[in-house]
């Protein structure tokens, strides 16, 4: 596995990671074929409707996730992109579709959760945002401390706005490159980047166990396991240009 990439301290790099690389430490992050998130339907437990419907449901499910996220570890590939923030420092910039915080929990400081994170809450009326373990999870429906009004998970559900789409689009208009990593090129509007990032001239980097549906917007693929993939792209990056300099 040879890379075209040498990085200096002075390249501006994005990443874009989705489930694939949270699925690595045990997580079921994605839906399946059939529509099914955790044998779940998405319409159900990702959805301001499927909330409004059932919000004891909505709450299960995403307790449920939070306890699982408790007994799994950030991976090789987690931490491979920790380095890689140790060496370009503010020059590198993570862009997550993942709602665990497991890019925190290996070192990354400078991450944008477009998709939210199961780290918070938010109050449906007065708009408070709490820390989940700042709330009383054992009632059903966790109530607002200010107004008492019903708490949601802090996530973008289908048919909602990302967070951070201005960060984003600024990001992408200054970097020189541009990783996916562990996303399938489905889900809008981050599937969107890698053709703003061609529109742009930057040169793109793809790492996913499948061909991804946007790959003709990728100038490098490498298939496989990013947990074994990145250490080793990471080192070669990094690595290359000390040897030189």
């Amino acid at each position: 596995m040879e890379t075209q990439v040498k990085f200096s301290k002075k390249d501006k790099v994005a990443i874009l990671t989705g489930a694939g690389i949270s699925a690595e430490s045990g997580l079921k992050t994605f839906r399946d074929n059939n529509g099914l998130w955790e044998n779940h339907p998405v319409e159900e437990v990702a959805t301001p409707q499927g909330f409004n419907r059932n919000p004891r449901l909505v709450w299960k499910f995403y307790k449920q996730r939070a306890s699982q996220l408790k007994k799994v570890e950030p991976n090789p590939g987690h931490y491979a992109l920790k380095k890689l923030e140790d060496y370009l420092e503010n020059n590198f910039n993570l862009i997550t579709q993942n709602i665990d915080e497991l890019h925190s929990r290996a070192g990354n400081k400078r991450i944008l959760h477009m998709h939210g994170t199961l780290q918070f809450c938010i109050c449906t009326k007065c708009g408070k945002r709490y820390k989940m373990g700042n709330i009383d999870l054992d009632e059903e429906i966790p109530k607002c401390k200010t107004c008492r009004a019903k708490l949601r998970p802090d996530i973008v559900w289908f048919g909602e706005l990302p967070k951070y789409l201005d960060e984003i689009q600024s990001i992408m208009k200054s970097i020189n490159y541009f990783i996916v990593i562990g996303t399938s090129g489905v889900v809008y509007p981050a599937a969107q980047l890698l053709q703003i990032a061609k529109q742009n001239r930057v040169y793109t980097i793809g790492v996913n166990l499948e061909v991804p549906l946007n790959m003709k917007y990728i100038d490098e693929f490498h298939q496989g396991k990013s947990g074994e993939i990145l250490p080793k792209l990471v080192e070669q990056w990094i690595n290359i240009v000390k040897e030189n300099s």
